[in-house]
């Protein structure tokens, strides 16, 4: 069996961070909710609630601009699931 050396791995991820982490798992549920019912509704809920992860991820583990962006989503997921149609 071929392994990888620690060292590698070890390198590649220091690069990451929690936030980045929070912002691949919004994307890939954005992508797989949208895909699965085009639902705008359902895309509104997951704005909001993904919103709210990132205003309550302590800012130890990201850097302050995953906070705004949290803020933004927060207030865009109820807009955007308000004024779906159904």
């Amino acid at each position: 069996m071929f392994e990888l050396p620690l060292q590698l791995i070890d390198d590649f991820l220091m690069n990451y961070h929690l936030g980045h982490v929070l912002l691949l798992l919004f994307v890939l549920a954005a992508a797989g909710g949208f895909a699965a019912n085009r639902s705008l509704k359902v895309l509104g809920i997951q704005f909001s609630l993904f919103g709210l992860l990132f205003i309550i991820t302590p800012s130890t583990t990201m850097p302050v601009e995953f906070f705004y962006l949290g803020i933004g989503l927060a207030v865009i997921g109820p807009v955007i699931a308000i004024s779906a149609d159904s």
